[in-house]
């Protein structure tokens, strides 16, 4: 038997007695698909690790119970057994994908939790991680104390309406340039933060990305949004990037079609097979860097069809790459 299917099949058995008045032996093995005996020796398991399962006799027959609210000490929290014991077995993804800055928080915040649990019970749940595994995108390399400062006071700002003065690194310049913003929010997108304001300048609101922020000088003056960012942050980009979206039409082959049908890549796009085995695929997304550097990332397994501009650019960086191949021959 495989090491994870006894965690997943403690784990329904904790499940069906949480949502039950009360569960038989009976039916705890029908529903997983085991014999009695191996219920009994899972609730046996279970009480050992911790968990607060009991017993109750009826006119029919021994029902087995949980108690839902067994940690005193998080009782303000309203946490159920199922909601605390996912958040502390879902810790392998959480951390994952957490934001560098962040990181310390979050292991001092699992410590807590930790504290809450009774030993043989972290023993139980430190084995279901096992079971789900995250790989984490490739990350900005940060300056983790100047990031905590930077972003504690974008927090402030956010929160308080409060304005800022920015020295802020252009990647497209190549140098630093100063900016008055009002904060409008933070987004983490592709192992990045970025932050949404608005620059009175030039009227409108602007992408920065917070690991090139120099440093910020809260003003004593507040602000009201002048744009409503309710939607999605770069709704119409496979990437980072604020544009409009155009029609964008495109082939792939037969190889790649079962992939390419499986996925969502954008709200937008529809799919259409076609009679060869291949499928036509429509976007409307912004025509930026990531899309090309995501028609690229299939090779030779895909055409642009619409736009034409869009076939030329990549025609013409498939070209590229071919002639620096080239010189690396001769």
């Amino acid at each position: 038997m495989p090491r994870n299917a006894e965690v997943i099949r403690q784990w329904t058995i904790l499940r069906e007695l949480e949502v039950s008045r009360g569960v038989t032996i009976r039916r705890l093995a029908e529903t997983t698909g085991v014999t009695t005996r191996t219920i009994r020796r899972d609730l046996e398991a279970l009480q050992e690790a911790g968990f607060p399962i009991y017993d109750v006799a009826d006119d029919v027959a021994k029902r087995w119970r949980l108690d839902t609210r067994p940690f005193k000490r998080l009782d303000d929290t309203a946490f159920t057994l199922a909601e605390l014991s996912a958040l502390y077995f879902s810790r392998t993804l959480v951390e994952c994908f957490a934001l560098p800055p962040f990181g310390q928080d979050l292991r001092n915040a699992f410590a807590k939790l930790e504290a809450a649990l009774a030993p043989r019970m972290r023993q139980f749940l430190d084995r279901l991680p096992e079971v789900i595994q995250a790989k984490a995108p490739p990350a900005r390399r940060l300056d983790d104390r100047r990031q905590r400062t930077t972003i504690g006071r974008l927090l402030d700002a956010l929160l308080h309406q409060r304005r800022l003065d920015m020295q802020y690194h252009s990647r497209s310049s190549r140098r630093e340039k100063s900016y008055r913003i009002d904060p409008y929010r933070l987004v983490y997108a592709e192992g990045g933060l970025y932050l949404f304001a608005y620059v009175p300048r030039y009227e409108q609101v602007r992408t920065f990305a917070v690991e090139r922020i120099r440093s910020l000088t809260p003003l004593n003056e507040t602000f009201e949004a002048v744009e409503d960012l309710q939607d999605a942050a770069f709704p119409h980009s496979l990437g980072i990037h604020q544009g409009a979206p155009e029609r964008v039409e495109l082939e792939f082959a037969p190889e790649l079609a079962p992939y390419v049908q499986e996925r969502v890549w954008h709200p937008s796009q529809s799919v259409e097979p076609l009679e060869d085995g291949s499928v036509a695929v429509r976007l409307d997304v912004c025509n930026d860097g990531a899309l090309r550097s995501w028609i690229l990332s299939f090779g030779p397994g895909v055409r642009v069809t619409a736009p034409a501009t869009l076939a030329e650019r990549i025609a013409a960086d498939l070209e590229t790459a071919r002639a620096r191949y080239r010189r690396r021959e001769a």
